[in-house]
């Protein structure tokens, strides 16, 4: 069995900068595979099992790298600002597809990092190597 290539620098860079959770992941390929429906807040919490305030933080940072519009009154639609970031969805897609837990370790292993960072400023005396 051949392993997959990991994936290039820049690919990983964008879904570190794109994305903070898995759940704004799950929210954006929701999105993504009905890009003229509208969603609002209470339709993404039904549909990811998620809570509001998960759908709210991953809606507001997913509006942030532009890749859902606000449509008022509550509603958002899928919607990259330009044809990288439409581009860089539609891989997105496809890895997660074909390499889910390539893709979580990604985004997950980035938020262990800035954990690790935060609590490593605390300590008054580094630990022995």
């Amino acid at each position: 069995m051949t392993r997959a290539a990991p994936p290039e620098p820049d690919f990983v860079e964008m879904v570190e900068s794109c994305l903070d959770s898995v759940w704004s992941l799950d929210l954006l390929l929701l999105t993504h595979a009905q890009p003229k429906r509208q969603w609002n807040t209470a339709d993404l919490v039904a549909e990811l099992r998620s809570s509001e305030l998960v759908v709210t933080q991953s809606v507001r940072r997913l509006l942030e790298a532009g890749l859902l519009v606000d449509e008022g009154e509550g509603n958002v639609r899928y919607a990259a600002v330009s044809a990288d970031l439409a581009s860089f969805v539609d891989r997105l897609d496809h890895e997660y597809r074909t390499r889910p837990n390539q893709i979580r370790r990604m985004i997950v292993g980035r938020s262990n990092a800035k954990l690790t960072s935060f609590s490593d400023a605390f300590l008054l005396r580094k630990p022995p190597q």
